[in-house]
């Protein structure tokens, strides 16, 4: 995979760049993936329902709408991730069990975390374009995260190989 760095370097202006803040909580620092999406608040009924399909690689990318009152991802949600092939989650938003989730074989990176779990009101939207403070990400994107950040490129731009 090549690094962020190099990648911004090349593709400057055409990629989005996911703002700072971003903590790293799985055991892969590094991860890269086509995108899936999901926009909610508070709620991780679908989150919870994507854990069930497979990954093939995608790495899961959730405008929690930066609320740090209830987290949206927890060790069972993001095992179920780890364990069908998903390469990573983004979270726009709190997680939660930081302690197993280290141990996980899966990319996460959150705002922040907190112990109160999420609301169940199987309210949210899966494959919508969304918002992560000036980056747009839409399905089928293709992410690229690791130490130094996280950057997108847009499904118009092929990510090189």
């Amino acid at each position: 995979m090549k690094n962020t760095c190099d990648l911004h370097d090349k593709f400057g202006e055409v990629l989005e760049i996911i703002p700072f803040g971003l903590r790293s909580y799985g055991s892969r620092s590094a991860f890269s993936g086509p995108v899936e999406t999901v926009k909610c608040f508070e709620d991780n009924s679908r989150i919870r329902e994507l854990a069930q399909t497979a990954g093939n690689g995608r790495v899961l990318v959730v405008d929690a709408g930066a609320s740090l009152r209830y987290a949206v991802m927890g060790d069972m949600i993001a095992g179920n991730y780890s364990r069908n092939g998903w390469a990573g989650v983004i979270i726009w938003g709190a997680v939660r069990d930081v302690t197993e989730l280290a141990k996980l074989d899966l990319g996460i990176m959150a705002l922040g975390n907190i112990m109160r779990p999420s609301i169940r009101c199987s309210e949210g939207q899966t494959g919508v374009p969304i918002r992560i403070g000036e980056a747009r990400i839409s399905k089928n994107a293709f992410l690229v995260a690791d130490e130094d950040g996280v950057i997108v490129f847009p499904e118009s731009v092929a990510y090189p190989i």
